[in-house]
């Protein structure tokens, strides 16, 4: 068994630390996993992702075109950008948010209207407004966390202790903050 997952979304949003917590849990159920990232202009809010490639063994962190099982979009137009990165059959979990790039808030281009509409026809997606949760717990940064329960939900990874996990990797003192968040993403899914 392989599985590919494609964490995308803008600087700050944190992909990176869901990353972390997936190659964690992976580990520690004794997945041989490989881990790639590509930062590009993040720092400056641009576009972010993160590959993890998992299994009995990877030779590769690399995810080709075509290959990944399921993507995290933490920004619907950031899945559209990516979208040829899944498989046909892939699924995709969309947070339902927009953040305008520094091209769109400078005025000089227009934020693209139906990127969700346009994955919802290629792709069995998981639609749902994860920043909406994590405001509603009390800090919007936990969103990527958010969205890490719903994709163990997906992908049906229930035989890991993700609350452990968690509690090992995020510092401690948004361990309670992030267990919520993941909680929340998992109803979120399972409604």
């Amino acid at each position: 068994m392989k599985k590919s997952v494609i964490l995308v979304g803008v600087g700050g949003q944190g992909a990176i630390l869901t990353a972390k917590i997936l190659v964690n849990g992976l580990i520690s159920k004794g997945y041989d996993v490989k881990m790639s990232e590509v930062h590009g202009m993040s720092q400056r809010g641009g576009s972010v992702s993160t590959q993890v490639h998992f299994g009995d063994k990877v030779y590769s962190p690399v995810i080709g075109k075509g290959a990944a099982d399921i993507m995290v979009a933490f920004e619907k137009m950031e899945a559209v950008r990516y979208a040829d990165f899944l498989k046909p059959d892939g699924i995709a979990v969309i947070n339902d948010y927009a953040m305008p790039s520094s091209t769109t808030a400078a005025g000089l281009a227009e934020y693209p209207e139906g990127c969700v509409e346009a994955m919802q026809e290629a792709f069995k997606c998981h639609v749902f407004d994860a920043a909406g949760i994590a405001e509603s717990l009390g800090n919007a940064k936990c969103m990527n966390v958010v969205l890490f329960g719903a994709m163990t939900a997906v992908l049906g990874m229930d035989d890991i202790d993700w609350e452990t996990v968690i509690r090992e990797t995020v510092p401690a003192k948004f361990v309670d903050l992030n267990l919520q968040a993941y909680r929340a993403g998992r109803e979120a899914i399972s409604e």
